[in-house]
């Protein structure tokens, strides 16, 4: 596993990379096929919050995504909060997948699952497609449809780089772009 480890406004020390490399290098156990962890150090600005550091941490494993984000008061106890998130969300994807090869099995066996009662925490299901016209404009425009519409993203093709982007109203009140990128 390639682990790529960035600071921004703060020194990174051997011990703290050696700490890091420790702890998030067990990931690979727990799910196979991790290709690269990108791991971001920063130290915040004091702006009236109690959490002085974050660790931001994206993993690659065969196209699948799975970040977490974690502040604390000293770095490597950050470090220690992020462990326990990014394993809950491994979980969750290892449950998912378990489930539904289970089902797969059971429809080609022909046996059928117990069925269990319906909760209101069930996985979420897909329940509505909506289809719409992708206009090319700026990311200006952008930004006042998606106000106009009173949603908190939008998918627009970007007139500057001809490609599909999506603006969203991030929880600070600002705004964010995602957009492609070739693997």
């Amino acid at each position: 596993m390639d682990l790529q480890l960035t600071a921004h406004n703060v020194e990174i020390l051997p011990t703290v990379r050696s700490y890091v490399e420790k702890k998030l290098g067990k990931i690979s156990r727990h799910l196979p096929g991790v290709k690269s962890a990108k791991i971001e150090l920063m130290e915040l600005k004091a702006s009236g919050t109690k959490f002085r550091f974050r660790v931001q941490v994206t993993i690659d494993a065969d196209g699948l995504i799975i970040r977490a984000e974690e502040n604390a008061e000293n770095l490597l106890v950050a470090v220690d909060k992020v462990v326990p998130a990014l394993d809950r969300q491994i979980e969750r994807y290892k449950g998912k997948v378990y489930k539904k090869n289970k089902a797969a099995l059971a429809d080609k066996t022909g046996e059928k699952l117990a069925a269990l009662p319906a909760k209101k925490d069930a996985e979420p299901k897909v329940v509505r497609t909506k289809r719409f016209p992708v206009r090319l404009m700026k990311l200006d425009e952008a930004i006042h449809q998606m106000e106009l519409l009173g949603h908190d993203f939008f998918l627009f093709n970007n007139a500057a780089t001809k490609e599909m982007n999506l603006v969203y109203r991030r929880k600070d009140g600002n705004y964010s772009v995602i957009e492609p990128e070739e693997q």
